[in-house]
């Protein structure tokens, strides 16, 4: 039953270039976000599309991993566990975040580029 604590599986789309960044040590963090789009229907019947976002992080090897083996764009499928943050802007004002940090992954292949010539 332990495993099933703070378990978090996902499947989106990679909304920007996931960034990486270098650490003391070689060690790697690789942090980007995925957009999970929802489609229901609403109290008069029609559908409506809502888009969610998650900022997700990976650390070392998957980090690296990830860095090299995906892109903008790309879908995603993802395993994790949330991870709730908070800090002091520089007005003193506390803020906190959440986000996914990733133990696997699994990139679905890209959409094929279709071309029309005339």
């Amino acid at each position: 039953m332990n495993s099933l604590r703070n378990k978090v599986n996902m499947i989106g789309r990679i909304g920007a270039k996931p960034e990486v960044k270098a650490l003391t040590g070689g060690y790697q963090v690789t942090r980007f976000s995925i957009a999970i789009n929802e489609s229901r229907k609403n109290k008069a019947g029609e559908w409506e599309n809502t888009t969610h976002w998650h900022n997700l992080t990976a650390w070392g090897k998957i980090a690296e991993s990830i860095a090299k083996n995906t892109d903008k764009g790309n879908e995603i499928a993802i395993e994790g566990k949330l991870i709730n943050k908070s800090y002091e802007t520089k007005e003193g004002e506390k803020r906190y975040s959440t986000e996914i940090e990733i133990s696997d992954y699994m990139v679905f292949k890209a959409k094929e580029q279709t071309s029309t010539s005339k």
